[in-house]
């Protein structure tokens, strides 16, 4: 068998690998592994330095399916190349507890680099994993060794590139000069609906020749040597990333499917599977067949897998003898090692007689963090001023300078949630990015995949309710906080005071498998004499008794970031009416419920029925801490435009409304014992 043969052979294995788990599973989307499986064969069997014996190597070239319906071509070039995807993985596909899901997902399968499936997303992390290596290699490389010196590859569709978050992530990727990023677009013109022409007609080469992008063509992506000849060239540019256009045909060999829609979403169906796999030569009656010569094809290949990483770990040898601190870093911070001397030098608050926006005391914990985490990076979507995000001992990170920890996103939430997810999945960083609380919308998809990918971008939230102020209800966020707190795993910390938002960033910076989103003020807020209150270091187990009276209290005030203070003054009206009262500062929900049923319970006492939540939002979620007497101060309406202090009064959020709110819970409790 000629080469040629050989691969053409490996090519329509991994499109019959598709078709098979596609069929089997009455599920899934068979024409892009079809179209695009030269690709995936080119770029694993040539071009990608990667080792399926060790996944995570840290110098491998990654690769992004950002088109992650066509998880049955990743499975399948995996499976070929030895990672950890048996064949009856493939056989699994998309069945129950399998680690061949709909959608690729990071953690479940090995080779698997980020969870992908909404369009855009896996085109955005890529771009962070383009941020990171960059950054990290101005930290460890030297003249003489570049020890992270690698490409990232990826495929996006005509889905990817309607999405918005693409536009953005895109420009900002172009402005930043990542030459390391190479996409093969496929340009297939087909979508669910039918022609792309329906919905799509720009120019995408101009389009992205505007962001600055270097833009290659592939005529025919069947010719091997049109695929070696762009991906040489776009490795020569360093200074731009490089957007493959590739003209491919969706279902390609399927008689009756082949450049239509209904290749798209569905199987092929059992007679259009024979009548494909005997118009490309295959055998109509085998299934998850795998050529003995293409096995032998890909066990020959493994040698050089591991040769890549054997070179790179001969070259960290040399780079250890001669740059041992450096080394001995590198492998800490790729560890989530810090240290603890972070930990000793957090800022204190112990004026006691000033106001204090959290926003502000975040901005402080993020100065004295950076100046021992090296990794600590990020900014914001164009509101450092607002977000206080900057790291004043740094720089911008830009295409000039790829040391500053300080990013301008631009006015682009949505690339920057996905930016952060791909710098956090790349290891090594801990990356945060700021804007107003009201705009984390434009970021819950990346969010929500942050959560289910486990890992653990940190989110800083500013002007976390009505308290922002003359804005008015645009920028005055109400049903946010249920909106994040509603996606599985993630922390939403609000804290109540300056040392509170300190103690939020240490748990975030110790948090590891989800994301941690801080909500801060706005508007400054008093703090608390921890001589007389509770330490704020409790902030870690979620909620906590701030203050109380000697004697066993007849009714709870729970309370969260700003309102916290509006809370210890009702206490002490209260408690001047021989109202024994105990205030708990709830700054997390998520931290709260990881905690014991014993201490639970030794801070929302059962016998103390009467309880009162306040919040500046919606009050869902808080009736399960008020139990059948409680009473919620919240706002289920939008916000107004005027001085906070005015809204917080009309909105009821003042001492005087908490402690009636206080005896109507007490009234209620007391009626039901006497009925």
């Amino acid at each position: 068998m000629s080469e040629k043969e050989l691969q053409q052979l490996s090519i329509n294995t991994i499109r019959f690998l598709a078709v098979d788990a596609v069929q089997k599973a009455n599920s899934g989307h068979p024409g892009m592994p079809m179209a695009c499986a030269p690709i995936a064969y080119r770029l694993y069997s040539k071009y990608m330095k990667h080792n399926p014996t060790n996944p995570k190597w840290l110098n491998r070239d990654r690769f992004i399916l950002s088109a992650g319906h066509g998880s049955m071509l990743l499975y399948s070039i995996l499976h070929l190349c030895g990672y950890k995807i048996s064949l009856d993985d493939l056989k699994q596909f998309r069945q129950w507890k399998s680690i061949t899901p709909g959608h690729p997902e990071f953690g479940l399968t090995e080779g698997i680099e980020t969870t992908t499936g909404p369009l855009g997303q896996g085109f955005s992390n890529a771009i962070g994993m383009a941020i990171a290596q960059e950054y990290l290699g101005s930290l460890f490389n030297k003249p003489d060794i570049k020890i992270l010196d690698h490409f990232i590859y990826g495929i996006c569709s005509d889905g990817d590139l309607m999405e918005g978050i693409s536009h953005e992530s895109a420009s900002l990727a172009g402005h930043l000069k990542l030459g390391k990023l190479i996409f093969f677009y496929d340009d297939n013109g087909i979508t669910i609906d039918g022609k792309t022409s329906l919905a799509f007609s720009e120019d995408i080469k101009k389009r992205f020749e505007a962001y600055g992008w270097q833009t290659l063509n592939i005529d025919d992506v069947n010719d091997l040597s049109k695929i070696d000849k762009t991906v040489d060239q776009a490795q020569k540019v360093t200074d731009k990333p490089t957007l493959i256009i590739t003209k491919t045909h969706i279902g390609f060999g399927s008689p009756n499917k082949q450049d239509t829609s209904s290749a798209h979403g569905s199987p092929l169906g059992e007679d259009e599977v024979k009548l494909t796999k005997k118009n490309l030569g295959w055998d109509e009656n085998k299934y998850f067949y795998i050529p003995d010569e293409v096995a032998d094809h890909f066990n020959k290949m493994k040698g050089d897998f591991s040769d890549y990483e054997n070179e790179w770990t001969k070259l960290f040898d040399s780079y250890k003898k001669k740059y041992p601190e450096d080394a001995d870093k590198f492998r800490k911070i790729f560890n989530n090692d810090f240290g603890d001397e972070w930990k000793k030098t957090l800022p204190t608050f112990t004026n006691y007689s000033e106001k204090v926006a959290t926003r502000s005391a975040s901005g402080k914990a993020i100065n004295e963090l950076a100046k021992y985490l090296p990794t600590l990076i990020g900014g914001s979507a164009d509101l450092e001023p607002s977000n206080n995000t900057y790291i004043k001992d740094s720089v911008n990170f830009s295409a000039e300078n790829r040391s500053g920890k300080n990013f301008h996103f631009g006015i682009r939430e949505h690339a920057m949630g996905g930016v952060l997810n791909g710098m956090a999945l790349y290891g090594g960083i801990i990356p945060y990015g700021g804007t107003f609380m009201v705009f984390s919308d434009y970021m819950r998809p990346s969010i929500r995949l942050a959560s289910l990918s486990g890992v653990r971008p940190i989110y800083v939230f500013t002007h976390d309710s009505v308290g922002l102020g003359e804005d008015g209800p645009t920028h005055q966020p109400i049903e946010h906080l249920a909106s994040l707190r509603a996606i599985p795993k993630v922390v939403v910390i609000r804290p109540a005071d300056a040392n509170e938002t300190v103690q939020a960033w240490k748990c975030a910076i110790e948090h590891k498998g989800s994301p941690v989103a801080l909500a801060l003020t706005r508007q400054k807020i008093p703090v608390f004499d921890r001589t007389k209150f509770s330490s704020a270091e409790n902030l870690s187990k979620g909620a906590y008794i701030l203050t109380e009276s000697e004697d066993e209290p007849e009714v709870i005030i729970m309370a969260s970031g700003s309102e916290v203070s509006l809370a210890v003054e009702a206490f002490k009206v209260l408690e001047s009416e021989g109202i024994k009262t105990r205030v708990v500062s709830f700054p997390s929900w998520e931290l709260f419920e990881a905690q014991s049923d014993e201490y639970k319970a030794s801070v929302l006492l059962k016998s103390v029925k009467a309880r009162v939540s306040i919040e500046a939002g919606v009050s869902q979620g808080w009736e399960k801490y008020l139990g059948d007497f409680g009473e919620a101060i919240s706002i289920d309406k939008f916000g107004a435009s005027a001085p906070y202090e005015i809204i917080f009064k009309e909105y009821g959020f003042t001492s005087e409304a908490i402690v009636m709110k206080a005896k109507d819970a007490i009234k209620k409790v007391r009626a039901d014992k006497i009925v």
